[in-house]
């Protein structure tokens, strides 16, 4: 199996149990016994899909067909990231209940909000890096002041207060917490989509057990944005299962297609729906509109996911990406004062 074969195995497995042509297409190839696990495991385990893959064949009851072993890894990773996933709930719910007592709402994002929403069937299922949650602007400094107060401090040390080029306060942990938080003030880093804000998403948030996050539309809206911008997808033209995973789960729920097409720009996201919906072989709650862009996008994708050429192609958006940053901030040093003592206090912290 090549790393494309492997890849679209497991984007079948993770839909089996919404799509039927997907179910019988996985137990044809398991049943062939052609299936390198091997390469299942490494493709599955870059894209933090392991757990989900487990508990997507298990539900699906496919696990006669794997090595004993290998079920036996599987359920034993699983149940550790259900044991992390329960802590970092009990981490959100201490953060969640401090800040309300000081009139503050926290809004969960992304994986903690998924978690905390229970959009998964179980919580093993996602892997969680930071707890990162958003607060209204007017709230940012006071949050951070009281998250100090109890407990919270910088995870970096030395390297300078960012928080004036980023859309979040810089990485914070706490002794004996499971995790590290992101305190946000804003969840778009690039101006193309500044309109999709605070103000934006507060107009229909979803509570549940005195938690806040987003709406199904608006999880969907910041899946896509995360994966294509913040995280640079659209220009390193990668896959990410993961990201592609909370679509899917996402799309049970609502359109993705009506979902982005609420806020402007919304063609530069239609790429990610339609590159999840062929990784995953066609489910058909991921809508997208079929237009030129979008195909051209997974074509690039496509294109350089086995080959030595492609790996060359991805490893050199990557530099470019990291030195558009760079110059950018040069450049906005010469004229502002914030930024050029930035760049010194980075430069500085390097030696």
């Amino acid at each position: 199996m090549t790393y494309k074969d492997t890849l679209f195995f497991v984007g079948k497995c993770l839909t089996t149990n919404h799509e039927e042509h997907n179910r019988l297409d996985v137990e044809k190839e398991l049943k062939a016994g052609l299936v390198n696990w091997d390469n299942v495991v490494k493709v599955s385990t870059s894209h933090y899909v392991f757990p989900a893959l487990y508990c997507n064949l298990k539900k699906a009851n496919f696990l006669d067909y794997l090595p004993n072993d290998l079920v036996e890894y599987m359920q034993h990773i699983t149940d550790l990231n259900r044991e992390r996933n329960e802590q970092i709930i009990e981490q959100a719910k201490e953060i969640n209940e401090l800040l309300l007592e000081n009139n503050i709402t926290p809004i969960f994002l992304k994986g903690t909000g998924n978690l905390l929403s229970g959009l998964y069937n179980d919580i093993a299922e996602r892997m969680v890096g930071d707890i990162d949650f958003l607060v209204d602007e007017d709230q940012f400094k006071n949050s951070i002041e009281l998250l100090k107060k109890n407990g919270y401090s910088e995870f970096h040390k030395n390297i300078p207060d960012n928080t004036f080029i980023n859309r979040h306060y810089p990485k914070m942990i706490k002794e004996d917490r499971i995790s590290s938080i992101e305190v946000h003030y804003k969840m778009v880093s690039d101006k193309r989509f500044t309109g999709f804000n605070f103000e934006f998403i507060k107009k229909q948030l979803n509570s549940l057990y005195g938690y806040n996050f987003l709406s199904y539309e608006d999880k969907i809206i910041m899946t896509c944005i995360n994966k294509q911008f913040n995280d640079g997808g659209y220009e390193l033209k990668n896959f990410s299962l993961r990201n592609s995973y909370d679509l899917l789960v996402l799309s049970l729920k609502t359109s993705p297609l009506s979902a982005i097409k609420k806020i402007s720009n919304y063609s530069l996201l239609n790429p990610f729906l339609l590159s999840s919906n062929k990784v995953f072989n066609n489910p058909k709650t991921i809508d997208y509109d079929d237009d030129q862009a979008a195909n051209s996008f997974y074509q690039s994708q496509i294109q350089g996911i086995n080959s030595f050429t492609g790996k060359k192609k991805r490893d050199f958006r990557k530099t470019l990406l990291r030195f558009k940053y760079l110059l950018n901030l040069i450049l906005k040093s010469l004229h502002s004062k914030e930024h050029r003592t930035y760049v010194l206090k980075r430069i500085k912290s390097m030696f």
